[in-house]
């Protein structure tokens, strides 16, 4: 048994965290603490209790001890790996980052990566990175760290950039939902039988929530060659890869979509965009896929609303006191998440593992800016992350994956300097906003800076907002 310790810094977090702990009791060969911070210690305290009654399922073949630390110091003291995955702010907050944007137009259907809305988290969350960064290299410089936040990128090149010698990388499962879509073009015209996602063998690359599938194969055949036929069939009525959800599935689940968009872009391009469709319409100018919100169903995906959120989060908040109080029958599920495997090969308890991560631009994508944040597959091996060069994207492409890496890193180093003109220009820029006048965008930042400024004003000079 292998006995380490895991830091949680958001371990109030109100779904991933019981997925990690479910995945992490059904990991045979591993054990030891789980460190919970959070600045809602309640919150944390309520995981603590649901870990207990995971450890206490006859099927749990991994026991974990679960402490809750009032300090970030003594959870990151001596941690193996640490676990990032917060909230920055409210939703109160966010309903500023993606519904004051409609006054002036723009539809966002996250929010949360790129876009006016995606500035605006992004200059909420990367001040208490800066300030994550400096921890870890205090009291744990030599672990594993994994980035669950949005923005991956964003969050991600805070890290490299604050402790250059961290060993750190974003993890994200939207190419997971993209090679289930495969499996399902594999089950449609090879066979009756549908393959299991580590069938699909992909060449990815990209920046978070606009990554490019370059090749695809199962067991030898060419995915991509297959994609015509099967888009021929399925465009005009969408197609969701979830088993037994309809492509209209989104119009009463706002987190689903029936991928359109995703076969459109196909269409165009001839690779195959590895986000969901809520994410990719978002690194695309405005009048492409999210006009308003007829277009939005058009395309069969759905703007999910804040209002929405609150309610999702105010279900998963009585969900897990529940479970906390005893309520129901706790049973270890296994998630299609990879984190613990990820964890598992950098131990070198199973073999190298390749898999998608976002980490620093060393060569691995030579169009891209060196330095910036992106997504490709890498190899995991025993205290090792490699990043694999990528195949190249298409010109076309890679003029829209650039001009977005450019953006998330003029956003970043606006943030940096503190400098609202040049976070600014960062923001006119992104393609939701290619409707904007100068002005009108001013006007809007300035509204959404105003919106949030309880989580800025500690951190930015608010007197020098033009």
């Amino acid at each position: 048994m292998k006995k380490i310790k895991i830091a949680y810094i958001g371990g109030g977090s109100k779904m991933w965290a019981r997925v990690f702990m479910n995945d992490l009791a059904l990991a045979e060969g591993l054990g030891g603490e789980i460190a919970l911070y959070d600045i809602d210690i309640p919150a944390a305290e309520i995981n603590r209790r649901i870990g207990e009654r995971i450890n206490d399922a006859p099927e749990t073949v991994s026991k974990w001890d679960y402490k809750v630390y009032p300090g970030i110091g003594g959870a990151l003291d001596g941690a193996d790996f640490v676990v990032c995955s917060i909230l920055p702010g409210t939703f109160d907050e966010m309903a500023g980052d993606v519904h004051l944007p409609e006054e002036y137009g723009i539809y966002q259907s996250v929010g949360d990566t790129v876009g006016p809305g995606g500035v605006l988290r992004a200059m909420r969350t990367v001040p208490i990175y800066e300030g994550f960064a400096r921890e870890i290299k205090a009291h744990c410089p030599d672990a594993w760290v994994i980035n669950l936040t949005n923005p991956m990128t964003a969050c991600t090149k805070t890290l490299y950039d604050v402790f250059p010698e961290i060993k750190a990388f974003g993890c994200c499962h939207e190419v997971f939902h993209a090679q289930e879509f495969l499996c399902c073009v594999a089950q449609e015209e090879l066979c009756p039988e549908r393959p299991d996602r580590s069938d699909i063998i992909i060449d990815a690359c990209g920046v978070n929530h606009f990554t490019w599938i370059t090749e695809a194969t199962c067991k030898g055949t060419d995915l991509l060659a297959l994609l015509p036929r099967f888009i021929d069939k399925f465009y005009e009525s969408g197609y969701c890869e979830r088993v037994g959800v309809s492509p209209d599935g989104f119009r009463d689940d706002p987190f689903l979509y029936g991928n359109k968009v995703k076969m459109d872009l196909f269409r165009r391009f001839g690779v195959l965009a590895a986000a969901g469709d809520r994410h990719l319409v978002e690194f695309m100018n405005n009048s492409w896929y999210i006009k308003d919100k007829a277009d939005a169903e058009s395309w069969l995906y759905h703007l999910t609303t804040v209002d929405f959120r609150k309610k999702d989060q105010a279900g998963k908040i009585e969900l897990s006191r529940y479970i906390a109080e005893g309520g129901g029958k706790v049973v270890p599920t296994r998630s299609d998440e990879e984190v613990v495997e990820m964890m598992k090969a950098l131990l070198g308890l199973i073999p190298a593992k390749v898999t998608n991560a976002n980490v620093v631009n060393v060569g691995q994508m030579p169009d891209l800016p060196l330095g910036s944040v992106v997504e490709t597959n890498c190899v995991f091996a025993q205290n090792s992350l490699k990043p694999v060069t990528s195949k190249r994207l298409p010109p076309d492409v890679n003029a829209l994956v650039y001009r977005n890496a450019v953006n998330i890193e003029n956003t970043y180093y606006g943030i940096k300097a503190r400098d609202f003109d040049r976070i600014f220009e960062a923001f006119i820029n992104q393609p939701l906003c290619s409707g904007l006048s100068l002005s009108d965008g001013r006007a809007l930042f300035r509204k959404m800076v105003g919106a949030t400024e309880k989580y800025l004003k500690d951190f930015y000079p608010m007197e020098r907002l033009f």
